[in-house]
């Protein structure tokens, strides 16, 4: 079996946006739920620790490259009206629901958090800056976790189509 160039995108396309849609899914149903029992300064510490580490290359290859192949594998199919309007879709509920989302939410309030000094805060504090950021935190990560895997979804379609 022979795989051209545009199934080799749309298999790449695919790869990239399920990678997105699995890490977010970790977060919502095994990570959160972890933090979520530590006391305020290990909770602030270790999203800080988290926040920090997720900025590489591998996470980026996979975050913006979604964010790339997604347009580039819809002008591809530009002749294949039934994955293309899969394709369409996929790229419109990446680059708002997840991309957007994280760009607009997520990545302020990890800014922020950044900046807070944890060993000069009080109990009090920590309480109250982990009650402003964890529900907010936690339910932008969920709307991503959904545009995530129905982005994997609708590309999933497309490959069906295809």
């Amino acid at each position: 079996m022979e795989i051209n160039f545009l199934e080799c995108l749309l298999f790449l396309t695919a790869i990239s946006t399920a990678l997105m849609a699995g890490l977010f899914y970790a977060y919502s149903c095994s990570v959160n739920p972890g933090l979520g029992r530590l006391p305020d300064a290990g909770y602030l510490a270790a999203m800080q620790s988290i926040n920090r580490a997720i900025l590489n290359p591998v996470f980026f290859a996979s975050f913006l490259g979604s964010l790339v192949l997604l347009p580039l594998c819809s002008w591809a199919y530009w002749g294949n009206a039934s994955a293309l309007w899969y394709l369409l879709a996929a790229t419109g509920m990446y680059s708002g629901g997840v991309f957007g989302v994280t760009m607009a939410g997520n990545v302020p309030l990890n800014n922020a958090l950044d900046k807070l000094e944890l060993s000069a805060a009080s109990g009090e504090q920590l309480a109250k800056y982990r009650a402003d950021f964890e529900p907010r935190w936690n339910r932008l990560n969920l709307v991503r976790t959904v545009a995530a895997i129905l982005t994997v979804a609708l590309v999933v379609l497309a490959c069906i189509c295809h």
